[in-house]
């Protein structure tokens, strides 16, 4: 799925935190990143919100109560 004009990016990570199942960024050359990771996101924060909001990104969840708390996340903020 992909998630539009990510301004609050702390939400983001506590919606993610909350999944029961694996959440991947998948980056621009294909890669997958574990979101689940602290350390995966430290890094994707470094690189992709130098520019102060996540214009774009495409997100994988597996589970689909997890799913569905994204779409919320991204309908309510």
């Amino acid at each position: 799925m992909k998630v539009s004009n990510v301004t609050d990016v702390n939400k983001l990570f506590e919606v993610i935190d909350s999944c029961k199942g694996r959440v991947e960024l998948v980056t621009g050359e294909g890669d997958r990143l574990n979101l689940k990771s602290k350390l995966a996101q430290y890094v994707s924060l470094a690189n992709i919100f130098s520019v102060g909001t996540i214009p774009e990104l495409e997100l994988v969840a597996y589970e689909p109560e997890d799913i569905q708390k994204l779409m919320e996340f991204m309908i309510n903020g």
